[in-house]
């Protein structure tokens, strides 16, 4: 009850004067106007012809939604990330009290969950990443409970929104015949329910949320199979469009090596080295002479650094699980799907990639932070003082929110202020 009180709470967070920064900020031009465009042709196009598109199309579809219940203005722009966001928070509760049994914990993943700022700025931003975080979450916490059919429909719509939900299908499924290894009297007809539950019937599910593209004539290259002769003539030819699309949108990731002010190696992501600027203005009423206005996404700086740490530990502790054989189950789930979110990033070494895409990653390093919280009570003699400790970790975090509020919300303040947030020259 605690944790659906503080994402409740969270989300009046968000709401609040939604409709600040005006106009489109960083990259809603492409989503808000994609989003836009699904409801008056359910694809997406450039005046009236078709659009190449990078995405696909599920986390668009989302912020569609909210413009068709509020209206086509900022704030039913970005309500759809609130709610998500808010979602999140509780999510990731529900899959700290599966790992942990401990509603203590799970209030505490979504205490630490809601004082993030970069969970805020993207619940307060139409970007897609908030999407797949929350899309993953969903299988993730169904995947705890061996609901896996469920699993593999929330895992296909997280790649349905970015194909980086890919990976954690790959990753729990991986997982899920791995525990699978015991049962070897039913190994082969569990094996053939895994191919379906993990791969098929995702195929299939996202292969349905291009519908629109189907339905429509405008779709880029859908009528590319009609004008190529092709030997795969026993596929129908909108597959073999989709297809070729899908072909045309891996080559652009692949090689999408442009030059941009706010890429960030992946290697600096943890420790939020360069954070993306989704808005800056200068306005004129803060009474001083100079005034700023910024929305920089950038996560809230204590909790990431502790958060890094954790992790540390967490990967030392499953570590010597394994080599006394006694492998910490709570402790691979985490880990996997850490990995899932985050080591992939590092293929593409050069590749453009912002820090804000670190917004998948956040729940895992809280749920780090929690393992890490939940073992250093546990330990014997449990005393008053480790209690105390922890919760003077948790106001400090909460004090670091506070104090980076402006940057999350895009609060006019002097410029003078705004220097003293920006800790390293590297967040200019």
């Amino acid at each position: 009850m605690v944790s659906i009180w503080i994402a409740l709470i969270s989300f009046g967070l968000r709401i609040w004067n939604l409709g600040t920064p005006k106009g489109l900020v960083f990259d809603e031009v492409y989503y808000v106007n994609g989003a836009r465009d699904f409801l008056k042709y359910g694809v997406e196009v450039k005046g009236l012809s078709p659009e190449f598109i990078v995405h696909p199309p599920v986390g668009k579809w989302c912020i569609a939604l909210g413009i068709k219940i509020f209206g086509n203005h900022e704030f039913g722009w970005r309500i759809s990330a609130a709610f998500a966001g808010a979602l999140t928070i509780y999510l990731t509760s529900r899959i700290a009290l599966r790992l942990f049994h401990s509603a203590r914990m799970a209030n505490l993943a979504a205490l630490l969950m809601a004082l993030d700022g970069l969970n805020l700025v993207h619940s307060r931003t139409a970007l897609l990443d908030l999407f797949l975080t929350l899309f993953v979450l969903l299988g993730v916490n169904v995947w705890l409970k061996d609901q896996y059919w469920r699993t593999g429909i929330f895992f296909a719509l997280a790649a349905g929104t970015k194909w980086s939900g890919v990976y954690f299908l790959v990753a729990f499924g991986l997982l899920t015949v791995y525990r699978d290894r015991e049962k070897i009297q039913t190994w082969t007809r569990l094996f053939s329910r895994r191919i379906l539950q993990f791969a098929i019937l995702p195929i299939i599910v996202y292969i349905t949320t291009w519908s629109g593209w189907f339905i429509s004539s405008r779709g880029w290259d859908r009528q590319w199979a009609d004008q190529n002769s092709s030997s795969w003539k026993f596929i129908p030819a909108p597959l073999r469009s989709l297809w070729h699309y899908h072909a045309e949108m891996l080559h652009f990731h692949k090689t999408l090596k442009t030059k941009h002010t706010y890429q960030a190696n992946p290697w600096g992501w943890l420790i939020m080295r360069r954070p993306t600027s989704f808005f800056y203005a200068s306005p004129k009423n803060c009474g001083a002479k100079d005034c700023s206005q910024e929305v920089l996404a950038i996560g809230t700086p204590l909790l990431w650094w502790l958060g890094t740490l954790a992790l540390v530990a967490l990967f030392g502790i499953w570590l010597r699980s394994i080599l006394r054989r006694e492998i910490d189950s709570t402790a691979t789930v985490i880990l996997i799907a850490f990995a899932a979110s985050y080591l992939p990033w590092f293929l593409f070494q050069k590749r453009t990639v912002f820090e804000f895409y670190a917004i998948i990653i956040e729940p895992f390093i809280v749920l780090a932070l929690v393992y890490c919280a939940s073992k250093f009570l546990a330990r014997q003699p449990r005393t008053l003082n480790r209690r105390l400790t922890l919760a003077l970790l948790v106001l400090l975090i909460a004090a670091n929110f506070i104090y980076f509020w402006p940057l999350f919300t895009a609060t006019i303040i002097t410029y003078a202020h705004w220097s003293k947030l920006m800790w390293f020259s590297s967040w200019i």
